[in-house]
């Protein structure tokens, strides 16, 4: 359940499913009976709870939660935000069927309450949340009780995850049938707390008929793809990766690459370094290869080697030096690529020579900015304040995947599909960090992974080795992390 559906394919979907006939009240029914679950897995101890509902659908699905949780003897009372002649469709179907047992409170002391449940909006609220709305949002994060969330908290766009004005934040947040973009990307992600999915009756047929691009970055989306090292195989079929080296000030962040690249299954590893660094590499490594690169030259002739299948440049090289040349050369070859760090501000003052370096080629471009880099880049998507849509057209512009990198990294290609990671670390945002990052891609790449799912997986494989590795890490502990990463699915898959 990998796919991500946006507020209006939501829309859709419930709509389609009303066609082949199911009613919309049945939908409605169905999506309290999975709030309950959530209650009772969640909040087994609440004793007095309180449902905030609002006078659309998401108030619908509160009224019909009410009427179960009075059916499981539980102390229920519901207030109403909104004017409630104007309730209208199904969630007047479920207004109407609410058990006269139940209280009706119209200005509630939500400190009463040990659970409230926040009905009020859904996941397709587009505008920014005043007045009474406003004020009862924030009466609710005030308060003591502890708060399920129904769809999305009130006041997160589904699509982008931004705050309309103000938000709820939620200890549980209950969905259905998919999640949306706006339960992963931030701020919504920190408002939503712990996450429940339930199913409510639509069918996997209608989902095809939606065909979503966007996707959460789970293994069920590349593992597929996954170069699992064959009996028969060995190095010379596991590609070759090649790592170029900046100074010896910064030659560290050539042997994180290069040390990721070679656990991530890559058969050949070659830093390609300075001579006044070699000395340093040779001193730190010792299954990796090292060759002279003094320059642009040095760097043709290495690439001569048609073994050399996927290469990473970009970190710790000086942008205004002569990496751009570097990159120059690079791109007019039929290696797959990995740009980051300086390989994509040395084009800060012409990113479109670089985008058209990237259009004329037909191997693999992915891109790894983090949102500084981005903006160099893309200076006129800033104010997109869809992180999705921002990185798909930075894609379809320059036609190479990116990573936009952050806690909610988010992976594009030109083709207009997207994924949202969600399994990183706070503690992963550390220095080096994205070093490791291109390396374990530019070894996915170099074992034959297409272009977005290496990309994915990538990103994957960094959060689960920085999960792994735990508070305190650094970016040299990834790389050891990692390890234990790639042995548990061997041991187990991808569980």
């Amino acid at each position: 359940m990998h796919e991500l559906l946006t507020p209006d394919q939501m829309s859709k979907a419930d709509a389609l499913t009303i066609k082949s006939g199911i009613s919309g009240i049945k939908l409605m029914h169905n999506a309290g009976e999975v709030l309950l679950a959530a209650v009772q897995k969640h909040f087994p101890k609440a004793t007095k709870i309180l449902v905030v509902a609002g006078i659309g659908n998401n108030g619908g699905d509160g009224f019909v939660l009410a009427n179960l949780l009075l059916r499981e003897k539980c102390n229920v009372t519901v207030t109403i935000i909104g004017d409630t002649e104007k309730i209208a469709g199904d969630a007047r179907l479920a207004y109407d069927e609410m058990s006269k047992g139940i209280p009706v409170e119209a200005n509630p002391n939500f400190d009463k309450y040990d659970l409230i449940v926040d009905a009020i909006f859904g996941a397709g609220l587009t505008r920014k949340i005043t007045g009474t709305y406003a004020e009862t949002v924030l009466s609710i994060n005030a308060a003591s009780a502890q708060v399920l969330a129904v769809d999305l908290p009130s006041g997160i766009n589904g699509r982008t995850g931004q705050v309309s004005g103000c938000a709820i934040k939620a200890d549980v947040t209950a969905t259905f049938f998919r999640y949306k973009p706006g339960h992963l990307l931030y701020p919504g992600c920190d408002h939503c707390g712990d996450m429940f999915l339930g199913q409510i009756g639509i069918t996997n047929e209608v989902l095809d008929q939606l065909s979503p691009l966007i996707y959460q970055n789970a293994p069920q989306l590349w593992q597929d793809q996954y170069p699992f090292i064959k009996a028969n195989g060995h190095k010379y079929t596991r590609g070759h990766a090649l790592a170029i080296s900046g100074g010896l000030d910064k030659s560290g962040a050539a042997r994180l690459m290069a040390k990721s690249a070679l656990r991530m299954g890559a058969g050949l590893v070659t830093i390609a370094c300075p001579l006044q660094t070699m000395s340093a590499h040779a001193a730190r490594t010792d299954a990796i290869m090292l060759t002279k690169m003094d320059g642009t030259n040095d760097l043709i002739k290495i690439l001569g080697d048609k073994r050399i299948n996927a290469i990473c440049v970009g970190p710790g090289l000086d942008p205004n030096g002569n990496t751009r040349d570097l990159v120059r050369a690079i791109l007019k070859t039929d290696r797959s690529v990995v740009l980051d760090a300086g390989a994509l501000t040395a084009f800060s003052n012409d990113p479109d020579e670089l985008f058209e370096l990237i259009n004329s080629r037909s191997s693999a471009t992915i891109m790894t900015p983090h949102d500084g880099e981005f903006a160099r880049l893309f200076a006129d998507l800033l104010t997109c304040e869809d992180k999705v849509q921002r990185a798909k057209t930075a894609s379809q512009r320059s036609d190479a995947s990116i990573v936009l990198k952050g806690p909610d990294t988010v992976i594009t290609d030109s083709a207009g599909h997207a994924a949202i990671s969600n399994n990183a670390p706070p503690w992963l945002a550390t220095a080096g960090s994205g070093d490791v990052l291109c390396g374990i891609i530019a070894a996915l790449l170099a074992q034959g992974m297409p272009e977005f799912k290496a990309a994915c997986a990538g990103v994957w494989f960094h959060g689960e080795a920085g999960a792994k590795a735990g508070p305190g890490l650094i970016s040299s502990d990834l790389e050891i992390a990692l390890k234990d990463v790639i042995k548990n699915i061997y041991q187990d898959g991808f569980n």
